[in-house]
């Protein structure tokens, strides 16, 4: 059981959060100050650095919460879809990351968009958050394997990505091919390519007069082209 202490410390550190990702919707990451939130906390700015040291632990806890709130959107809206084949959730879960990030905005730039100057984020703590999504993909990608709706590629894999590919299959326990992996890989790249241009406005304001038709049409011949 938590201690009051505990629990005073646990919410402090959730208002933190909470007032990075306010601030984040109108500065640069590399304008975040941890100044500033002490003073919506109403304490002295000394005060901040026994919760956060520096800057950077603000970029990453930032980073890991959303993340986390990304995969576990994604995740609730597969979950949700779960009578539904395999093609039709990872289309659902493709939207979902798309929905997400037009209502995140600033927080998947955070994510996906130009790194921060002299940042580097810690892989013992971003790894496993940022690999949610795709590892939603990927068990998808190995349920339409098992239950034969995966149309694999034809041709044979560079030597260099088949010895990738056999590793990643032993790392997550799968039995889909490595062609139709790779394929799943790029599905992620892919997605997260579409939704920044998107997001970003690389498209320009007057390209399309629907964007999400044009994301529609897009996806279905990502999902298509994994073998879904």
């Amino acid at each position: 059981m938590e201690t009051p202490r505990q629990r005073a410390r646990k919410q402090t550190m959730d208002d933190i959060v909470r007032l990075g990702r306010e601030q984040l919707a109108t500065v640069t990451p590399t304008e975040l100050s941890l100044r500033g939130i002490a003073r919506e906390l109403g304490i002295v700015s000394s005060a901040i650095y026994r919760y956060v040291k520096d800057r950077d632990e603000l970029l990453t806890l930032l980073i890991v919460d959303a993340y986390d709130e990304l995969g576990a959107t994604v995740e609730d809206a597969v979950a949700a879809a779960s009578r539904r084949s395999p093609r039709a959730r990872a289309l659902v879960a493709c939207q979902a990351v798309r929905a997400w990030a037009l209502r995140e905005p600033s927080r998947f730039a955070l994510l996906f968009g130009t790194p921060v100057p002299g940042y580097a984020a810690p892989a013992d703590r971003t790894v496993e958050p940022g690999t949610r999504v795709p590892a939603v993909l990927l068990a998808l990608l190995e349920e339409a394997h098992r239950s034969g709706e995966l149309e694999p590629p034809s041709g044979p894999l560079p030597r260099p990505v088949r010895r990738d590919m056999e590793e990643i299959r032993r790392e997550y326990g799968l039995t889909v091919p490595s062609a139709s992996l790779a394929r799943g890989i790029g599905l992620w790249s892919a997605l997260v390519g579409a939704v920044s241009f998107e997001v970003f406005d690389q498209y320009g304001p007057d390209t399309f007069a629907d964007p999400g038709a044009f994301f529609d049409l897009h996806l279905e011949s990502l999902i298509t082209a994994v073998g879904f």
